[in-house]
């Protein structure tokens, strides 16, 4: 283990925690096709500090779960776009192996013959290049997909997901690589002045005390919003902020709102 200095994800999805304990919080998750570089190990060789490519967030995961990969793997990951996962849950073959994979999972199947695919690998479901772009109507129907996933802290699957995982997992899918922390999605892209100005898959901001970012989501449109709060759900939104329209009640008030799709 010492000597591994590069995996990737080849389980459904893998906690990365703020610690090398399962005690530990729950930071981020790693989906299938994740890839990463092992930046320390534990002397009992059980855990291994990693740094995921595509955020670069850092946080330790079992060693029992780690896939290593050479390093020429790992650039030619890098290098190639594959395609990234837009079922809630899609069967795979790997290594002669069924196994499910969720949403936004990057599968190593690329339109380009140039590369070498080092693993045994096979897939039938719906997916997109991972780096094509699409438009704020293709933002809309990805994150309706993720309606009534629970809240999860740290998570990024439809089966569990936080505020801030699941506007970067919508907008991953969609062809935008966006930051994982809350605050630093909030300076992402370009500030909306105004509430009038805002367009449907633009990102919303929210804070409380302090004015600390605390919430996000994803405008609809319609004066309706789609964010992580107990669940994802679908909710009324003014310039003001969050309402419940039965009790109009404001459960996060506005900060600011970013366009990422310009």
């Amino acid at each position: 283990m010492s000597s591994v200095e590069f995996g990737v994800c080849r389980l459904s999805v893998v906690p990365i925690r703020s610690d090398h304990k399962d005690t530990a919080e729950q930071v981020t998750q790693l989906l299938f096709g994740d890839h990463y570089e092992v930046l320390e190990v534990t002397t009992d060789k059980l855990w291994c500090r990693i740094r995921i490519y595509a955020d670069q967030c850092e946080g330790w995961m079992s060693a029992r779960q780690h896939h290593a990969i050479s390093e020429e793997y790992f650039q030619q990951i890098n290098k190639t776009d594959y395609k990234i996962t837009t079922d809630v849950a899609s069967p795979v073959l790997f290594k002669k192996s069924p196994l499910t994979i969720v949403m936004g999972s990057i599968v190593p199947i690329s339109s380009s013959e140039l590369f070498k695919i080092e693993e045994q690998f096979a897939f039938n479901g719906e997916s997109k290049g991972l780096g094509q772009r699409r438009d704020a109507d293709f933002v809309k129907l990805i994150a309706r997909k993720y309606l009534s996933a629970p809240f999860q802290w740290g998570g990024k699957s439809p089966f569990g997901i936080d505020h801030s995982g699941f506007v970067q997992m919508v907008f991953k899918i969609s062809g935008y690589v966006l930051p994982r922390e809350l605050r630093q999605q909030s300076v992402y892209g370009k500030k909306v002045d105004s509430w009038e100005e805002a367009k449907p898959g633009d990102i919303a901001f929210f804070a409380l005390k302090g004015n600390v970012i605390s919430h996000a989501g994803i405008l609809l449109g319609e004066d309706r919003i789609i964010h992580a709060f107990g669940q994802v759900r679908i909710d009324a939104i003014n310039e003001e902020g969050i309402i419940i329209q039965e009790t109009k009640v404001y459960t996060h008030l506005l900060h600011s709102i970013r366009r990422v799709i310009i």
